[in-house]
């Protein structure tokens, strides 16, 4: 991990969109934003703030180990494909 305060704050906020994924306070709503039904509109933005967290989560709280770096099987090469 590159800072681990960083992915500490992001697995939280992740936490709180977790908390936030089910929005009972718009299931009655019958307004409409943006031609849409509200809650629909509410998904729309929470789709794009939990796509941006998990980027972020990959860029930050990625484990800092290399599948390539590990050594090959005894009696194979690195390029083997067998």
């Amino acid at each position: 991990m590159k800072n681990r305060r960083v992915a500490w704050l992001l697995y939280a906020l992740l936490g709180v969109l977790y908390l936030l994924h089910n929005d009972i306070w718009y299931w009655n709503d019958a307004s409409l934003m943006f031609g849409l039904p509200m809650g629909l509109v509410y998904h729309l933005f929470y789709c794009i703030a939990v796509s941006g967290v998990l980027g972020l989560l990959v860029v930050y709280a990625w484990p800092p180990w290399n599948p390539r770096s590990t050594p090959a099987a005894p009696g194979r090469t690195e390029g083997d494909r067998r």
